[in-house]
């Protein structure tokens, strides 16, 4: 019988820990999705986060709400360079626009390559009725999963009860902190 050095069990344990680092890794990062709306691209940077640890919960959330076929998800979720996020915002869409989740995701994949433009394509852009629904549904998908979740200005009339995001000052706007220095 071989016995195996202490070194040895801690680098499997090391190892063992650095798997779902390196899977986070080589996700596209979140921040190549802009939608125009900054708190919308930040729920769907921690849906990709979410989706990372409860994937059967995540698949549930956009097959049963969002109007998705099962199978369309987990085949969306395998193409390369797209995130959990990436899935959501396209069934959103869809389901805002009154379409089939795939005919966006194919948009996407084919003649519009970012989400902002897309929206617009479809009548969703930041500001709009459309828009401002599929912000609701972020929230409900929140509720759903029991995460905790913050609303910006546009949503907080909607949700007295939910705490506020902070204000952010406008890009170039000095703040006293700055000021004071």
């Amino acid at each position: 019988m071989t016995t195996r050095s202490p070194r040895f069990h801690a680098l499997l344990i090391a190892a063992c820990l650095a798997l779902p680092m390196l899977a986070l890794a080589q996700q596209p990062a979140a921040a190549a999705r802009e939608t125009g709306d900054a708190w919308l691209d930040a729920r769907l940077a921690d849906i990709d986060a979410y989706a990372a640890t409860y994937r059967d919960a995540f698949v549930d959330e956009v097959a049963r709400y969002h109007r998705a076929p099962r199978d369309l998800v987990q085949e969306l979720l395998a193409r390369p360079g797209w995130t959990p996020g990436d899935v959501y915002l396209a069934c959103s869409l869809a389901r805002q626009a009154g379409r089939p989740c795939r005919e966006v995701a194919d948009r996407r994949a084919g003649e519009t390559a970012d989400w902002a433009t897309l929206a617009r394509t479809l009548d969703i852009a930041p500001g709009s009725p459309r828009f401002h629904a599929l912000k609701r549904d972020v929230v409900a998908t929140y509720g759903r999963w029991a995460r905790p979740i913050r609303v910006d200005a546009e949503l907080a009339p909607d949700f007295p009860k939910l705490p506020r995001e902070a204000a952010r000052p406008p890009a170039g706007t000095a703040t006293d902190k700055d000021k004071n220095d």
